[in-house]
């Protein structure tokens, strides 16, 4: 996206005083509080040039998309798709490439040559494993770039083995989360995420900018998302 910010043809275009403050280029959150409302979406984009998806969270408009589009249940934000996006915020205990490596295996069975058992043979088995085995990979290397973008905060990669006796041994004499209750708090801390901002390899500009995500009473909506945050 080139930088086409332009403070005098953006104002004429809306109608309002070159004389007015705040500037869309000075100061794009002020501007988009009071503004936001009036701005076509193939203008509102051009923000994007000028603010992140975490400094835009303070305008209530913006957060109150992002809040709509994840009651919608997108496919981005599901568990599935987002444990292999962001698996490094996965805390769950399960082998790596589980999902991955049972979508291969359903493949070779049901459409590899049409599931005939004479063709198949062992390939789902050995299809899945390869794919299992490969997002293990994806995610080791994932960790050991995190650890080294970490700086001084380096810390030896251990083996998974090692990893799951200590997480047994650091739960000892406690009540240990079950596997749904692991579930739903990693989907709302993508939810979270989402909404603050936080999340990276993500389309903001698709929801920020969208008004189809408007609600007709954004305060009710707003004032939901608070108080379920702080149940």
């Amino acid at each position: 996206m080139q930088d086409n910010f332009d403070d005098i043809a953006l104002l004429n275009y809306m109608g309002i005083s070159q004389n007015s403050t705040p500037l869309p280029s000075s100061d794009p959150i002020s501007f988009l509080k009071e503004h936001i409302h009036q701005l076509p979406p193939n203008l509102a984009v051009l923000f994007s040039l000028k603010t992140t998806p975490q400094q835009r969270t303070v305008i209530p408009a913006i957060r109150n998309r992002r809040l709509k589009f994840t009651t919608l249940n997108p496919r981005e934000l599901s568990f599935v798709a987002a444990k292999s996006t962001w698996p490094l915020l996965w805390q769950g205990r399960e082998r790596r490439g589980q999902e991955e490596a049972k979508a291969e295996r359903e493949w070779a069975q049901k459409d590899f040559l049409k599931g005939s058992k004479q063709h198949v043979g062992k390939l789902g088995t050995l299809l899945g494993d390869y794919e299992e085995e490969r997002e293990a990979e994806r995610v080791r290397v994932l960790r050991r770039e995190n650890i080294n973008n970490a700086g001084d905060d380096f810390v030896p990669e251990e083996d998974e083995s090692e990893s799951d006796e200590e997480d047994n041994s650091a739960t000892t004499g406690q009540e240990e989360e079950s596997a749904e209750e692991a579930k739903a708090s990693f989907e709302r801390l993508i939810r979270e995420r989402f909404i603050y901002g936080l999340l990276e390899g993500i389309d903001y500009d698709s929801v920020d900018w969208n008004e189809q995500y408007d609600e007709e009473d954004e305060r009710d909506i707003e004032d939901r998302w608070f108080n379920e945050d702080s149940d």
